[in-house]
Order: C-alpha cells, then sequence, then structure tokens
C-alpha cells in the first residue's frame, strides 16, 4: 500500500498545470508587447540612417569624380521616383541610387521660388570650382528627419539630425 500512494504523489507532482502554463505564457506575451514598439521605432531610425549614409557616399563620390577626373558633373534629384542620379558629359561616370522602400525625399535645398518643390532639381559640380549647396530631406514613416548637406566651404557630405 505504501508504495501505490507514493507512486501517486510523484505522478501529480511531474508536469506543469495548465493554470502555471497560461500564467508563463501571458507573462511572455505581455514582455513582448512592451519591446515591440521601442525596437521597432528603433528599426526605422536605422534604415533613415542607412538610407542617409548611402545619399552622403553619393553626395561625396560625384563631388570627388568632378576634382579628380576634372569632369563636370551633372547631379540630378527625383524628389517623386527617390532617385538619385549622376553623371559626367561623355557619361563615363554614371551613378544611380534609388532610396529604400519607406524613405522619401521630403525636400530640395535651397528650394527655387516659383517652382514646384517635388519637381527634378539639377546641380552642376565643376571641376576646380566651388561646390553647389546641396541639401536633401529625407523622411522616413515615422517623420522623423535627416537632412544630407554637401557643404560648398569644404566640398565634404555631412548628415545633421533633425529634432521635433
Amino acid at each position: 500500500m505504501l508504495t501505490s500512494s507514493a507512486g501517486a504523489i510523484n505522478r501529480r507532482s511531474r508536469g506543469i498545470t495548465l493554470l502555471e502554463m497560461l500564467i508563463v505564457m501571458s507573462l511572455i506575451a505581455l514582455l513582448t508587447s512592451l519591446s515591440y514598439a521601442p525596437i521597432a521605432a528603433g528599426v526605422e531610425t536605422l534604415r533613415l540612417r542607412a538610407a542617409s549614409d548611402i545619399v552622403l557616399s553619393f553626395l561625396s563620390s560625384a563631388a570627388d569624380r568632378a576634382d579628380r577626373k576634372q569632369a563636370l558633373v551633372e547631379v540630378q534629384i527625383l524628389p517623386l521616383e527617390n532617385v538619385l542620379l549622376a553623371r559626367t558629359a561623355d557619361l563615363s561616370y554614371v551613378n544611380r541610387v534609388d532610396l529604400p522602400n519607406g524613405m522619401q525625399i521630403a525636400h530640395v535645398l535651397p528650394e527655387a521660388p516659383g517652382t514646384d518643390p517635388r519637381a527634378v532639381r539639377r546641380f552642376l559640380i565643376y571641376p576646380g570650382g566651388a561646390v553647389p549647396a546641396i541639401a536633401v530631406d529625407l523622411v522616413n514613416p515615422k517623420g522623423r528627419h535627416r537632412i544630407i548637406s554637401l557643404d560648398p566651404l569644404t566640398g565634404s557630405a555631412r548628415a545633421l539630425e533633425v529634432m521635433q
């Protein structure tokens, strides 16, 4: 008799109850839901930073190409298509950048008076000359902005986080 009652006690304490499993699952769901929003916001910020790095590299390479090869480089910014193009007159240098999905060109600065802000903008980078002041305002789906500009004094590109 003693062995059969001891076996019954061991059978009851071997597994977990349904209530214990529901409590653990509820805690996991709660922690997941609390951490999802900050992680999603962080991913969007990283995507914006990656897109701005692409534009930064694009503007730098266009300015470097004009300086190194002593060739006129035309930079076109197409806000409606989210595309940036750079090319030389002889087409020995052609560079195209398509922004990742979700990233938008909000503005191209300086704005040209009397033109549509979403119209195609063209800039010329002359060899040995001053680099034009070009600034591209990128925005992600969450509404965060980042401005990438080409400094006319130094000829270098830089990114600026816009706080809102």
